[in-house]
């Protein structure tokens, strides 16, 4: 190039069809100019188009603009020019080497308050957004019966550092409680671009019962196992006491029953999807569970799950002996199992992701990549690094980066 260089900002906006940005670039090219920059999005066929161009000196500049006026005309868009300073330039560059985050907003329906509320807190905290898109399908306009089990998310990329992670994650939590969303915020890295295991928790997480209550009922002891479940799940007694107290209330109950149940087990709402994409997209998947044995070795067989841990319940002639053979999967162990699968797998904790909803999968969700409160126990929310109630579990999806369209199954 010739002259003193010049930097532009060039944008372009009009409805949308095919060919327009080979006929721009093309316009472009015949002025030799560098392309520094460049992005594009359509939203219902409106085009936005921007490019940060070098080109040889104003001379050039004005034949360049000339022709992409021309162009841009013929094409039915609107074409604008904003010269950028070698310092702006030179500063826009420094940037880029600012951490990135990757804020995922899920919601039955995303509204203009939910908007405003992240996009506010995003600002406080001294954050810049570089981009968003939307993850899930196209919304349908069939009215509220269908809402009652659509999904919608947003994907927002910002940049910066926070000004107070704890303060920003406990605003998070707050205005998922009071509009009914969740919000997760992880660092954009190799990693969370690259999982590789998931591992489930099993009763009230891939399934919608504690399996141990379904057995009690049978048993005729329903009501004082619940109430040993529901104390042991919010954390105030010791899984590993309370697990064996409330199976030895099981002591007597016929093994035919066991089967019937198995078979009854509804799976939580996007269990299936979920499980058939990750299966799709080459995931290693395991149950990781304080429940029992047998109905995590069916749920294996339904899913196709690769491993499968948890507590065998020991049964002589044909009864329950209100005794488990071997160490009780407490939440310790649970976090000691998905490190020897991970191990097994070759694959780094960094790559694992972990979903629970009780107080004793805290463990293994602090120690994965990802960590997943699923519908879970206030506790249990407040202490993982992401959480999710407002959808199914195939929502895990979206924290993945993995968009409505972009896995199609038979």
């Amino acid at each position: 190039m010739n002259g003193v260089r010049e930097i532009l900002l060039v944008s372009i906006a009009g409805p949308d069809r095919p060919g327009i940005s080979a006929v721009l670039t093309q316009a472009l090219s015949a002025h030799q100019v560098n392309i520094l920059d460049v992005s594009q999005a359509v939203i219902h066929d409106q085009l936005t188009l921007g490019l940060v161009i070098e080109t040889g000196g104003e001379h050039d500049s004005a034949l360049l603009m000339r022709a992409v006026l021309f162009e841009a005309h013929a094409l039915g868009l609107q074409a604008r020019f904003t010269p950028i300073s070698a310092d702006s330039y030179h500063h826009w560059v420094a940037g880029h080497g600012k951490a990135r985050y990757i804020l995922t907003l899920l919601a039955r329906k995303v509204t203009a308050e939910h908007l405003a509320a992240i996009t506010r807190l995003i600002a406080d905290q001294g954050l810049n957004i570089d981009g968003l898109q939307r993850l899930s399908g196209r919304v349908s306009l069939e009215g509220e019966a269908a809402e009652a089990r659509s999904k919608a998310c947003v994907e927002f990329s910002v940049r910066g550092e926070p000004r107070n992670v704890d303060a920003m994650r406990g605003e998070f939590l707050r205005l998922a409680g009071d509009l009914g969303i969740d919000i997760a915020f992880q660092k954009d890295n190799a990693f969370r671009r690259n999982r590789r295991l998931v591992c489930f928790d099993m009763d009230s997480t891939l399934i919608e019962h504690e399996v141990i209550d379904e057995l009690a009922k049978a048993a005729g002891v329903g009501e004082q196992v619940a109430e040993i479940t529901e104390r042991a799940m919010q954390g105030e007694l010791d899984f590993i006491q309370s697990f064996e107290a409330r199976v030895a209330l099981l002591k007597g109950l016929d093994a035919s029953v066991l089967e019937a149940i198995a078979q009854s087990l509804k799976l939580t709402e996007g269990a299936e999807h979920l499980m058939q994409t990750l299966k799709a997209l080459g995931y290693k998947t395991a149950i990781l569970s304080g429940g029992f044995t047998y109905f995590g070795e069916y749920l294996q067989q339904k899913l196709g799950i690769d491993y499968v841990y948890a507590n065998a319940l020991e049964i002589e002639q044909g009864k329950v002996t209100g005794r488990v053979v071997g160490r009780v999967v407490d939440g310790q162990r649970k976090a000691e199992l998905l490190r020897e699968i991970a191990a097994s797998e070759g694959v780094n904790l960094e790559q694992v992701i972990a979903v629970g909803d009780g107080a004793n999968d805290l463990p293994m969700l602090s120690i994965a990549g990802l960590g997943i409160a699923f519908r879970a126990k206030p506790l249990v929310r407040a202490n993982a690094k992401q959480a999710i109630s407002t959808l199914g579990l195939d929502g895990i999806l979206y924290l993945l980066g993995v968009r409505d369209r972009d896995v199609e199954l038979g």
